[in-house]
């Protein structure tokens, strides 16, 4: 499991886009107790504010990197809920940030991701294995909102800021959730520098993929959430 999950190259064999696994909406959340950036030992939701915001990422995911200046201001905003990252395996690994060959390297890209690229929110670090990650579905940038009851009330296996901060909005005033989470590309400067940063390999392989990528997401699965009816969790959500 270990060879597999922290791979050295990406290739779109690596994820499933076409089945949601981990936690289902509306289901109960999992717990993990984990190490954070700050090198706490904390359970993942024993969270003080009103919901969880967890978001899936790491510093060579472009799409992650492209929603960190919408996501780090939602914390002001929303300043009665809580906000963390699960820093998971590198999304496109190249040779100056490689795939992770032991804990201490997912420690070290995770404290970088706070000390070098200023991320303000707290970052959790998953297992060597990914053991939170793959119980949350897998994939590089799923968001994902958890009531105090230990309740999914909304989950997207790929984050829009957008519609996260509109599914938030109804949550603190009571409203079911109605948003829905479209695909929505990369910044394209924000994704060339992230690639960069990752060094030799990362770009070559993300491209490789991309055709593959943009028909799965932007195409396939827009086109079936436009048709899909909302499942409209609340703050009250039992499970």
């Amino acid at each position: 499991m270990m060879a597999s999950y922290n791979y050295d190259e990406f290739s779109t064999s690596d994820y499933d886009f076409d089945r949601i696994d981990g936690v289902a909406l509306g289901g109960k959340a999992k717990d993990f107790t984990l190490e954070t950036t700050d090198g706490e030992s904390r359970r993942l939701l024993d969270f003080s504010g009103e919901f969880l915001v967890l978001e899936m990422g790491s510093r060579t995911c472009p799409l992650f990197q492209s929603r960190r200046n919408i996501m780090q201001p939602l914390e002001r905003e929303f300043s009665n809920l809580s906000f963390a990252v699960l820093y998971v395996r590198e999304a496109h690994p190249g040779s100056n940030i490689p795939g992770h060959k032991s804990f201490e390297d997912k420690a070290t890209c995770a404290r970088q991701l706070k000390e070098a690229d200023g991320e303000t929110r707290t970052v959790f670090i998953d297992t060597f294995e990914g053991l939170a990650h793959q119980a949350y579905g897998s994939m590089p940038n799923a968001v994902f909102i958890i009531n105090k009851n230990g309740c999914v009330v909304f989950r997207s296996d790929w984050n829009n800021p957008s519609s996260t901060r509109k599914a938030l909005r109804e949550l603190v005033e009571g409203r079911p959730i109605t948003a829905r989470s479209f695909f929505r590309p990369a910044v394209p400067t924000v994704a060339i520098r992230t690639m960069k940063n990752a060094g030799k390999g990362s770009a070559a392989d993300f491209f490789k993929g991309l055709p593959f990528l943009v028909w799965t997401n932007v195409f396939k699965r827009n086109w079936r959430l436009l048709f899909k009816k909302p499942a409209q969790y609340s703050g009250e959500t039992l499970c």
